[in-house]
């Protein structure tokens, strides 16, 4: 085995203190994200004046999102994850100080822009979990990329349960108290920006690529390696469309979730105690998806995706509308078909691109993510208003279960990886 070859098996001596540093900032991240979306609805609708108002915030949120994500790629690919990462928790800070700022002056037209660049948060914390990948051991990046999306859980159980304090303290600094949950995403995502800027060194994406340098430098004349081989293209698009799917799906689902509860006469501590089991089977299985996909490899990680998200819509489908108990296991296995898909497309799409071009790559294909996830929530409304929850949910299952051969297509014929 050649030195180069040798390299690539193991850990780079800074994967440790990278994950340190790309946890800390998840945490703050987390908080940040979770506390101002938990009231966003509600201040839109105090301050626009009405109930219809109050999808606003996170349409502009994830709209905002998906611009971001192109942008923090690109950054990323020209100054490095630490530049990348950092402008946009910067982004997602200043986007939160302007829905203070409107609140307090009561502009609608600072509340809107404002929003749109809070998104910018959002599409960051998403993005920081391919810097866990780039200077992990290949037969451990997957659990890399599971422990920075796990990290995000602290801080997203903390931040709503801050949001009453958080009034009181807006309250007192005289400002309404449904903006105090964005002061704490203000000081969250600026203190995230900070951990990074400072802390996040060597930076991983600009030291991947002076290794694949080098082993590029030391093979043999003629041979592609590292961040000189073309991209696999068919397994590029079978990755994205692997997490597209999932988010689409997963979207649609948790979205319409609470109101047809609602509609059933639950409570909506009953709704919120389905979507909190929701939620965490999100991402507190995120280090088993990643052991899976390192030891099993991320085609039949994903294809156990296509295969859970149906159970899910299909359990949900046909969950008598009165058990709380069924509901919660169909969002359960929802949560955790994201989370196997979106590892397993992770590592399909980190895998299959070259260093050159791999952050912006990576930021095109959380752009296509965000605005799966918007349409799969504008498509869900349109759905139960014309049938009904049962058909959605069935629907979900039919669409992540017809991704099964793309992905099956894109793992025979994409094997290999130009990646170091």
């Amino acid at each position: 085995m050649s030195s180069s070859t040798a390299a690539t098996s193991t850990p780079h001596p800074a994967q440790r203190r990278v994950l340190a540093v790309l946890v800390a900032a998840q945490v703050l991240s987390g908080a940040g994200l979770a506390a101002g979306i938990t009231v966003g609805a509600l201040l839109a609708e105090d301050m626009l004046g009405g109930a219809g108002w109050a999808g606003v915030p996170i349409a502009l949120l994830t709209v905002g999102s998906a611009a971001a994500a192109a942008l923090v790629g690109r950054v990323s690919q020209w100054a490095g994850r630490r530049g990348g990462l950092a402008a946009g928790y910067a982004a997602g800070a200043a986007g939160a100080v302007g829905v203070v700022a409107a609140a307090a002056s009561g502009s609608v037209a600072l509340l809107l822009a404002s929003l749109l660049v809070y998104g910018a948060g959002s599409a960051t914390n998403l993005q920081a979990r391919y810097a866990g990948a780039d200077l992990a051991a290949p037969h451990r990046r997957s659990r890399a990329v599971s422990t920075v999306l796990v990290a995000t859980t602290l801080g997203a159980v903390a931040g709503p349960n801050l949001v009453a304090p958080l009034g009181r303290l807006a309250t007192a600094l005289g400002i309404p108290p449904l903006a105090g949950p964005f002061l704490l995403a203000g000081a969250a995502y600026a203190a995230a920006a900070l951990v990074l800027g400072l802390l996040l060194r060597p930076d991983p994406l600009i030291t991947a690529r002076a290794l694949a340098a080098v082993r590029a430098a030391d093979a043999p004349a003629g041979t592609a390696v590292g961040g000189t081989a073309p991209p696999r293209t068919r397994a590029l698009l079978g990755g994205a469309a692997v997490m597209v799917s999932a988010q689409l799906v997963m979207v649609a689902l948790m979205t319409m979730t609470p109101v047809h509860m609602a509609a059933h006469g639950h409570s909506v501590g009953a709704a919120g105690l389905v979507i909190a089991v929701h939620v965490g089977a999100m991402y507190l299985p995120s280090p088993l998806s990643g052991l899976l996909v390192d030891r099993f490899g991320p085609g039949a990680v994903a294809a156990a995706s296509g295969l859970t998200l149906p159970a899910a819509g299909l359990l949900a489908a046909l969950a008598p509308p009165h058990s709380v108990g069924l509901l919660a296991l169909a969002l359960a296995l929802l949560g955790l078909g994201w989370s196997l898909g979106l590892v397993a497309g992770t590592a399909i799409v980190t895998d299959s691109t070259p260093l050159a071009v791999r952050a912006r790559t990576q930021g095109l294909v959380d752009v296509a993510v965000a605005v799966a996830g918007a349409g799969g929530g504008l498509v869900s409304g349109l759905v139960v208003a014309a049938a009904d929850y049962a058909v959605l949910a069935a629907g979900g299952g039919v669409l992540a279960l017809a991704v099964l051969p793309l992905i099956a297509l894109s793992v025979r014929r994409g094997s290999g990886s130009p990646t170091g």
